[in-house]
């Protein structure tokens, strides 16, 4: 797969977001039509929280993943191009890339496909990382401090965000697909512009425009869209025929999970967009030039990991009694009083044994303290989630709670108010509540040494 000189310009045709978010199939078949070279498309990401790396569960279903993987496996097959998929599962567990696989041999099994498919795993052994950390090889990114052993102990899953190398390696090793554990967003686009002798600034920053498919148009919910990166810059334009790309929506996607708009790390080095220039070319499409990437002198690959931090039964009531509207925040310090109270005589619990979250929807939920001062709500929900050691404890302490989520009144109220419990029971238990650990780094000589690749069953 690799050319024996650079091409004038490598054209990357991305579906979507994420797989198993659905697509236009004809906005496809419109960027095979103007010559892509590569289809690539996120599989997953932490946006979601901890749940999915903790537990190795995938958020997506496999219907729909089925579905995307249908059309871009028939699509890469008939135009003979690469398809690369990065975190696979959500999370990039070696049991996400292994799900994955397994749609993609039903679906290649089913339409008499005949590709060659890599499996590249990013998860990692926590012998290993000790290793590496008495070596002094690992460090913490803000912030979070200096990690220590037990941490890397306790972790159900922990995964190494991979760059473009293993991907690159892939397909140099013959792969038609490649099935990639944890990734950065934008590994997966740069790579072939990368492995075809694009220049770094270029691939990079049309990787990170890109990554989350139509979000870099006028209209997001039309998915799809295609870039193409030259020697001095690249351009990018949408596959969907009611949107756009303009310089502002391009230039935008900098902000997009970015601490510096201008900046962004990936494993090897910087991006750098300072003196990026961003064109409207016509209507639809955006030039941009003056991309830059500044190679780091230090490889590193950022670490991910997740653990139990307890188990969660969660409750939500509905509160419209004006009384108690006009007192709302009142009411909810008044809640928290009584149910401390209550579980202390009931249970015998103090936190730390447990921990309670109240929120108010509709009221300061999203914002909290954040929130400016308003009239009285209509309504609230009032959602209580309790975290303890077990799910026993967990439960009992929202079945404590009952009572006061349908009937307490206020500090000053003569009569008992009533609230509406839209599930019965009341308590859904919701099981392992993990949460995020690992925010850092260890330095690689070798940006591939920390993965691992299978080709269709036989190590490469």
């Amino acid at each position: 797969m690799t050319a024996t000189t650079p091409p004038d310009a490598v054209r990357v045709l991305v579906p979507s977001g994420m797989l198993g978010s659905g697509f236009d199939p004809a906005a496809i078949e419109r960027g095979l039509a103007m010559g892509a070279d590569a289809i690539t498309v996120d599989g997953g990401s932490t946006d979601s929280g901890p749940h999915y790396l903790g537990s190795g569960t995938p958020k997506t279903t496999a219907a729909a993943v089925a579905r995307d993987l249908r059309y871009l496996l028939r699509a890469a097959a008939t135009a003979r191009i690469p398809l690369i998929v990065g975190s696979c599962g959500t999370s990039g567990t070696d049991s996400g890339v292994d799900w994955v696989a397994g749609i993609a041999a039903t679906v290649l099994r089913e339409e008499e496909l005949d590709l060659t498919v890599a499996r590249v795993y990013s998860e990692q052994d926590a012998a290993d990382l000790k290793e590496r950390l008495n070596e002094g090889r690992i460090s913490p990114l803000p912030p979070l401090g200096e990690l220590d052993a037990d941490t890397l102990e306790s972790c159900t899953h922990v995964v190494g965000v991979m760059g473009h190398e293993p991907i690159v390696a892939a397909l140099e090793a013959g792969a038609d697909v490649v099935l990639a554990g944890r990734a950065t967003d934008t590994a997966l686009a740069a790579a072939v512009p990368l492995m075809r002798g694009m220049p770094a600034g270029p691939s990079w920053h049309a990787a990170k425009i890109v990554e989350c498919g139509g979000q870099c148009t006028t209209n997001p919910r039309e998915r799809e869209v295609f870039v193409t990166v030259d020697a001095t810059g690249f351009t990018v334009e949408p596959l969907g025929e009611a949107t756009a790309c303009t310089p502002t929506s391009v230039a935008a996607h900098m902000l997009y999970e970015t601490v510096d708009p201008f900046t962004m790390r990936e494993p090897d080095g910087w991006i750098d967009v300072t003196d990026a220039t961003y064109t409207a070319l016509d209507d639809r499409r955006v030039r941009v030039e003056g991309s830059r990437f500044v190679p780091a002198a230090q490889k590193t690959i950022k670490l991910e990991g997740a653990r139990v931090a307890g188990y969660t039964t969660m409750s939500f009531t509905g509160i419209r009694d004006p009384l108690v509207l006009a007192e709302i925040d009142d009411w909810a310090a008044f809640l928290r009083e009584v149910l401390t109270d209550r579980v202390q005589q009931t249970l015998g619990l103090e936190p730390p044994q447990y921990a309670v979250d109240l929120r108010l929807y509709g009221h300061d939920a999203v914002l909290g303290h954040l929130e400016r001062p308003t009239a009285p709500p209509r309504e609230v929900g009032v959602m209580l989630l309790v975290q303890a050691a077990d799910q026993a404890t967990a439960t009992a302490v929202a079945k404590v709670a009952n009572p006061l989520m349908l009937h307490l009144p206020t500090r000053g109220m003569q009569h008992l108010p009533s609230f509406a419990f839209p599930t019965s029971p009341a308590e859904t238990e919701r099981g392992p509540s993990y949460e995020f650990v690992l925010h850092h780094v260890v330095d690689v000589d070798d940006p591939t040494s920390m993965f691992r690749t299978v080709i269709d069953g036989s190590p490469a």
